[in-house]
């Protein structure tokens, strides 16, 4: 069985859950998420994409309601043992199937927590799950509670997140080396993936971001690609990703000629970072770290050039993304912890002068701070 973790932590996890659902009142809880069912039982598949169940009750009993296609794929990779198949049809319709599953437990007449927030519970999947548990029994969002746990990592979480960081570097360092004028942006990108995966890395859950010239502007995956030019700007959001565990960077490499402005816009960048890495320690809130972003950019001259949001958690993430919650933003009341990994971006977009700059790292809380992920440092690389 290739486990990432052992039982007993996976059972510690679910034992954790199991007792905040009923100091909730809640019978059980409906699992949609996948990354929730990879931390809870190790059940790893892209699955996700079609229905699928976990149903946890507060009493511990799990119940995987999934496809055939994934039935063995649960039986490897997971401590599940009672996995129900729905199949299917042109007139399939698995919420009947979950229900079914819900009254065999003693739900009927319950109230059960849903996990409402995930990809594969697509507003027509809910509307036939609601419509075959309305009247039987009462449900409300918990979107928010295995995140609650996921977010703070336990030692064997952190060693993969450390290797993550590893392969993040070597991807860095792969690009540091290619970004020179006459390179195609996909042999940037191909050296990138190929350092992660020689390194014994994961896909990522989310695409690589890359954009020279003008594109560099557009913090977002985007198909078309270009050469590299004698004086240019490119920009990379990336990250390494260990057993799922995400560790991500963003930086702006430069060839030829620097244009002062940008130079200036990088060193307001890399101060603003390090003014997040001072505010997120045990005890501040998400917010106090967005006000420490806001407040140094804006001190920079460059604060109309940033974005509203400057970083988020990272954990064990599937695609479409690896941004987890809790994001940063501002006033956001969620507590800063130890063992939280949180990745901080500060990102300049000068539209009126085509100028772009970003400088990101991720860190591990620590009872006394925060360390940062990378060997590689932060500063602005010319070619």
């Amino acid at each position: 069985m290739p486990l990432h973790f052992t039982e007993e932590e996976l059972a510690g996890r679910r034992e954790r859950v199991a007792a905040e659902l009923q100091s909730r009142g809640l019978a059980a809880l409906l699992i949609f998420r996948q990354e929730s069912m990879y931390y809870l039982t190790g059940y790893d598949t892209t699955g996700y994409s079609q229905f699928q169940c976990l149903y946890l009750g507060a009493d511990g009993r799990m119940v995987l309601l999934t496809r055939s296609a994934d039935l063995r794929q649960a039986r490897l990779t997971s401590v599940i043992e009672d996995i129900r198949i729905w199949v299917d049809g042109a007139h399939s319709n698995p919420g009947q199937d979950l229900w079914r599953i819900l009254e065999e437990q003693g739900c009927r007449g319950q109230r059960v927590g849903v996990e409402m927030e995930a990809w594969c519970l697509t507003g027509a999947r809910w509307e036939y799950v609601k419509a075959a548990i309305d009247g039987r029994c009462e449900y409300e969002d918990c979107s928010e509670l295995v995140s609650g746990y996921r977010i703070i990592k336990s030692d064997a979480e952190v060693a993969c997140v450390r290797r993550a960081a590893e392969l993040a570097d070597d991807a860095l360092a792969t690009a540091q080396q290619l970004a020179r004028p006459g390179v195609p942006e996909q042999e940037v990108l191909a050296g990138m993936h190929t350092a992660v995966f020689r390194g014994g890395g994961d896909y990522a859950a989310s695409r690589f971001i890359l954009g020279s010239g003008e594109n560099a502007l557009m913090v977002r995956n985007f198909t078309g690609y270009r050469t590299l030019e004698a004086n240019d700007q490119l920009q990379l959001e990336f990250g390494g990703a260990y057993r799922h565990y995400h560790s991500c960077l963003m930086r702006t490499i430069l060839t030829g000629q620097p244009d002062p402005r940008q130079v200036a816009m990088h060193a307001a960048c890399r101060d603003a970072l390090q003014a997040c890495k001072e505010a997120a320690r045990p005890g501040s809130t998400f917010g106090d770290i967005f006000a420490a972003h806001a407040d140094s950019l804006d001190r920079s001259g460059f604060g109309e050039h940033r974005l509203n949001a400057c970083g988020y958690s990272l954990g064990a993430l599937y695609p479409p993304t690896w941004m987890d919650w809790p994001m940063i933003y501002q006033d956001n009341p969620t507590v800063v912890r130890p063992n939280m990994v949180i990745f901080m971006h500060m990102i300049l977009l000068d539209w009126d002068n085509r100028l772009a700059m970003a400088v990101g790292d991720t860190t591990l809380v620590t009872p006394q701070g925060c360390e940062t992920l990378t060997r590689m440092g932060t500063d602005l690389v010319v070619n």
